[in-house]
Parts: C-alpha cells; structure tokens; sequence
C-alpha cells in the first residue's frame, strides 16, 4: 500500500485487517482447534501469542478499502501473469515458507467442521523484481529487501502453498 501512495503504519493495517478469533486449543501438543486464514488472521499478530496467517480473500477486502477496486487476486494465476504483474510496477505479495524452501512441517486443524491442513512455516513477502533465474523479494520477517532467491525453487515452494498471490493496479 505505501508503494501504492497510501500513508498508513502496519500497526493500523493489524487493527483493520479481518481476523478469525476462534481460539487455538491443543491436545498433546497437537493443534485440534484454530481459525481459518482464509476467513481473517489467524493468532495473534503481534507475537505476543500464538498466531499463524491471514490469506488473499481477506487482504484483497484490505487493499480495497485503500484502493476501492484496484485489489487483484492473482492467487492461482500462473507465475508468468505474476511477473508480468510486477513488470508492469506492481509489488506482488506471495505466500511462501520462511526459508522459500517446499514446506515441511505440516499441521491440520478444524474450523467449523472444515479441516485446514496448511505448513506451519507459512510466510507472506513482497516480490518487488526478477531478472533471469533470480526473483527479488521484501521479506517483513529480516527486514531485509531485494533478497535474491532462486526463481524456480521459489516458484515450485509457490505452488505447494496453494499459488497464493495479491497486488493492486
């Protein structure tokens, strides 16, 4: 959104962005019971507590209300119609793992009858360029920006999480 020209702090995005409150319980260790990403944040997002993720639906409702109609879903798109997106001079945000590396630690819970199987090293960051076999990425967990990483390993680790994808025109 700042790329975009909107003026606002991610402290304020936490406040309005949906979330699914419905508590995390576990059993032995193992999660049973939590909410569904794809209704609203999942946890806590400050860290103070556990928290997971949030998908596209409710980030694309997020963008909207910044930029009324220009939120675009690019979840399940294929990765060329994510670079051209790019190319054309829009970040990208991409659901990946935190090490961009297929995800491995798998967990499933229920949600309202729905079982939510999904890695628990869930990651969002915001491809920002390419060039050859390289994507450059910001990642919001280093802080770091135009992190080089591996296109094709990126790509395949993109699609084991369900080709999840958001930006704006």
């Amino acid at each position: 959104l700042k790329f975009a020209g909107v003026n606002i702090d991610k402290m304020m995005l936490y406040q309005e962005i949906k979330k699914d409150n419905d508590p995390l319980k576990r059993v032995r260790g193992n999660i049973i019971s939590w909410g569904n990403p794809a209704d609203g944040f999942v946890g806590d997002m400050t860290g103070r507590g556990p928290g997971y993720a949030v998908f596209d639906q409710p980030m694309i409702e997020l963008i909207n209300r910044y930029l009324p109609g220009r939120a675009v879903n690019l979840t399940g798109k294929d990765f060329e119609v994510v670079l051209a997106h790019v190319s054309a001079g829009y970040p990208v945000v991409i659901w990946t793992t935190g090490d961009y590396k297929l995800p491995d630690r798998w967990e499933s819970w229920t949600h309202d009858k729905e079982v939510i199987k999904t890695p628990l090293d869930l990651h969002a960051v915001v491809l920002v360029g390419y060039e050859g076999n390289t994507l450059y990425l910001n990642d919001p967990l280093s802080g770091k920006r135009d992190v080089p990483v591996n296109k094709q390993q990126f790509i395949d680790t993109w699609k084991a999480m369900n080709s999840r994808a958001v930006s704006y025109k």
